[in-house]
């Protein structure tokens, strides 16, 4: 099973890009990381003081996003994924029937996160999603307001914050990876990649 990494800063095209292969690959398993977030009274205590505090590893459940690696990886029938409430900030575990009946299939690990899960990164196609800051901006004060219940100067002080956390840490992971920078919004870049995909998998063949 092929791994792609699709991460990028917050609004930056990754479950648009994520959607985008899904479909044309057609035989793919997709991970959001940031359907692992801790539902825990911590969590939610710190999510008062600490604006960026869903920006940051201590948010989500690693353990529990690596269980559902090994049970792919392993090819067990039924697996344990996550969903996450952002209004009642609650997490509600599932399980899901997959099938293994394809050799070309693709596990997507998609989210902010998905550079900083424990894999070997050497296997995987990593991509990073691009766009400019107030873009992305935008686009995250329209789902905020519409979807997750949050103020403009709330969506600001958490869009800065994370904006720069991101960064922080995805700099660490170019140093030390091959990635492919990707803006989601040109079509070219899209096929390009889809391009880059289909060879490697005709390599690995």
């Amino acid at each position: 099973m092929k791994t792609i990494i699709i991460t990028g800063p917050s609004s930056s095209g990754k479950t648009f890009l994520t959607n985008k292969l899904s479909k044309y690959l057609k035989n793919t398993i997709v991970i959001k990381t940031d359907s692992y977030y801790r539902s825990c009274i911590l969590i939610k205590i710190l999510s008062i003081f600490l604006h960026d505090i869903y920006d940051r590893k201590i948010s989500i459940k690693i353990n529990e996003i690596n269980k559902t690696l090994r049970s792919i990886y392993l090819k067990k029938d039924i697996i344990n994924f996550y969903e996450y409430d952002y209004k009642n900030k609650k997490s509600t575990k599932y399980q899901a029937k997959i099938n293994y009946d394809k050799e070309d299939q693709y596990l997507i690990l998609e989210g902010i996160f998905a550079h900083r899960i424990d894999l070997n990164n050497n296997n995987t196609i990593n991509i990073i999603c691009q766009e400019q800051k107030e873009v992305c901006f935008k686009r995250r004060l329209i789902r905020d307001i519409s979807t997750r219940g949050r103020d403009r100067m709330e969506v600001h002080k958490r869009f800065s914050s994370s904006w720069d956390l991101f960064y922080k840490h995805i700099n660490k992971f170019i140093e030390t990876n091959k990635v492919i920078f990707l803006k989601t919004n040109e079509k070219k870049s899209i096929d390009l990649l889809i391009k880059i995909i289909t060879q490697k998998n005709n390599q690995d063949k």
